[in-house]
């Protein structure tokens, strides 16, 4: 709790003297305008997470989401989730994530899944959920009317396993980008890829662009110039988005 309440009076001191804004953008400030609007209650974000998840792929957006609430005055709601039971999910490296939730697509606005273990086809990570296909039918049956599904890294591979990259705009890390163009994903070669409800970012440190990317297009740009100087970090790379 220090140290939120140390970054919150720094980021306040911070952003009277902040510049123009790093994210690139184009139609996203009227997107989250309208977005805004609509929205009654705060931005629900929900982070899907397995055995065999890499740490930065989970826990970027989940700090990003997470600062974003001190900057927008409805709030924002983030969580990790599990399509199996609550519990100890063990990431890549060993570390420990306690998830207290259950997959629920219809409770949240944006989803996030991202990526982890594809070097290991017979260990933990995303083919261990490709074969299982929990997962991957989940996100199938996941898209409806106002709700964003995005992924980072090999996060974009799940997706393609559910069909979801299909002939759309999309990007991964580049050790997959020729899988996922091999199963019908029209790869970019961009640090985050928007189609609108469909938002892929490249590899592992994307986490940080896609989550500034969607705290500006959902919560506007000072939301995300406040989030970049909290974490002493601008965005960098190029945000591909569909006309």
């Amino acid at each position: 709790m220090e140290r939120r309440e140390f970054l919150r009076r720094t980021t306040a001191a911070g952003a009277a003297t902040l510049g123009a804004a790093t994210l690139t953008a184009t139609a996203s400030g009227t997107r989250a305008a309208a977005a805004a609007t609509r929205r009654t209650g705060p931005l629900r974000v929900d982070i899907v997470v397995f055995d065999g998840v890499e740490e930065l792929d989970c826990i970027a957006p989940y700090e990003v989401f997470s600062a974003a609430a001190m900057h927008s005055p409805k709030g924002v709601e983030v969580r990790y989730v599990t399509t199996g039971r609550p519990g100890l999910i063990r990431c890549g490296y060993g570390t420990g994530i306690q998830v207290k939730h259950r997959w629920a697509p219809r409770e949240t606005d944006l989803i996030v899944v991202p990526g982890g273990g594809y070097t290991h086809r017979d260990g933990p990570g995303v083919w261990a959920e490709i074969d299982k296909g929990t997962l991957p039918r989940a996100l199938a049956e996941a898209p409806r009317e106002g709700l964003t599904i995005s992924s980072l890294c090999t996060g974009a591979v799940l997706l393609s396993a559910a069909g979801l990259t299909q002939g759309r705009p999309c990007t991964t890390h580049h050790g997959a980008k020729a899988y996922l163009a091999e199963h019908g994903g029209l790869v970019k070669n961009a640090r985050v890829v928007d189609d609108g409800d469909l938002v892929t970012a490249a590899g592992i440190t994307s986490g940080l662009e896609l989550g500034l990317w969607l705290v500006r297009r959902e919560l506007g740009s000072d939301a995300a110039t406040g989030v970049e100087t909290m974490l002493e970090y601008e965005a960098r790379g190029t945000v591909w988005q569909a006309p």
